[in-house]
């Protein structure tokens, strides 16, 4: 019997373990390896150059530039994404009739191509002509046509991104909420409201909220991951048939340019990924450890 399970769950995990050491480990690997040569226009590591692809990555001001645009674009998207979530799943889950109709209307954003959103944001809703979406409504209230995604002062761009990020991920994450929702025992209501508690912000801050905690921290600490790995609405929203302007440009925008754009300079690109990828550890384990992440009320 434990050899026939044995080979029962190789056959189902192998080919998924595999595929992952094929086409996510050896990559990996094989990044961090080339960001030690001088590997230009190749994947092959020619001339060994130490850390210098490392320092060149760390005094380039573009690229610490885009390290500031992933700052700001946290600020803007985590916030407003956590609380969008939250509220849509609070108001599902008074719903009693129809709620797996809601449920299901507001998660579909989230099966929708990160590309196809960008693009209908782009041509449709946020053109910047007068016959877009946004501008057709501003001249309803005789408002003048705004170029969306070319006016940097003020930076409209912006609403543009931070809009298609939280149309696309909010279903998701209020399909979490509404787990931690449902498993909030009753009782706990039923006692606030005999000790006069009322309903609304009072209840929702010293029961919902603490109820909550654990499901707050996981989607917190997806949305920073998630807003690291910023790429398809960015490069498909602000590129244009003359490249990529040089504002709003986060870190795999970036790092996409430096490994395949003109010089394809995939050490110095390599390089650049692993430093990334640090920050994404630091700034996680920071997060986790801020936000009390596995620990219980009666831990120190």
């Amino acid at each position: 019997m434990r050899r026939h399970r044995a080979l029962w769950f190789w056959v189902f995990v192998g080919p998924f373990a595999l595929g992952l050491a094929l086409f996510t480990c050896v990559p990996l690997l094989w990044s961090v390896w080339l960001s030690f040569f001088d590997a230009h226009n190749t994947v092959t590591p020619t001339r060994f150059t130490g850390l210098d692809n490392y320092t060149a990555m760390l005094r380039d001001a573009a690229f610490l530039d885009s390290l500031k645009t992933f700052l700001l674009f946290t600020v803007f998207i985590v916030p407003v994404t956590y609380g969008f979530s939250l509220a849509l799943a609070l108001m599902v889950n008074r719903v009693r009739r129809a709620r797996a109709f809601f449920r299901s209307v507001f998660f579909l954003p989230a099966a929708c191509s990160y590309v196809v959103a960008a693009l209908i944001w782009k041509m449709s809703i946020f053109n910047g002509v007068r016959f877009g979406l946004a501008n057709t409504v501003l001249g309803w209230f005789g408002g003048e046509p705004v170029a969306w995604l070319s006016t940097t002062y003020p930076p409209w761009y912006w609403l543009v991104i931070v809009t298609v990020r939280l149309w696309l991920q909010a279903g998701f994450y209020m399909i979490l909420f509404l787990a931690g929702l449902q498993r909030i025992d009753p009782a706990l209501y039923e006692a606030a409201a005999v000790d006069g508690a009322r309903p609304g912000w009072t209840v929702l801050r010293h029961i919902t909220l603490p109820q909550l905690r654990g499901t707050s921290v996981a989607v917190l600490l997806l949305l920073v991951v998630g807003a690291f790995q910023a790429f398809d609405e960015f490069y498909n929203l602000l590129s244009d048939a003359r490249g990529y302007p040089p504002y709003a440009r986060p870190p795999l925008v970036y790092l996409y340019y430096t490994a395949l754009g003109q010089g394809q300079n995939l050490g110095l690109g390599s390089a650049g990924a692993v430093i990334l990828a640090l920050v994404v550890a630091v700034v996680t384990v920071a997060q986790a450890r801020w936000l009390r992440l596995g620990r219980t009320d009666g831990d120190g």
